[in-house]
């Protein structure tokens, strides 16, 4: 069965915004089945200021710092 958007529930989402980077930790439920986290990334375009989806890859310590406490409210949720 392919994915249908349409059965995609988002219960949470929370982003850390920094100059040139944006993290969002979110809590998705495909088909009412069991909530899942979910953190992404995207990366701020220089020429137009607008963010682009990036692959999350790794963090830098101020970047994990500031998703533990929103990994923590996703948990709550989930």
């Amino acid at each position: 069965m392919a994915y249908d958007k349409e059965l995609d529930k988002e219960i949470f989402s929370e982003e850390a915004e920094f100059e040139a980077t944006k993290l969002t930790v979110s809590v998705y439920s495909y088909n009412e089945g069991t909530p899942k986290m979910q953190i992404s990334r995207q990366n701020r375009d220089m020429d137009s200021g607008e963010f682009k989806w990036a692959k999350l890859g790794r963090m830098v310590k101020e970047e994990a710092e500031a998703i533990i406490p929103l990994m923590q409210k996703a948990i709550d949720n989930m």
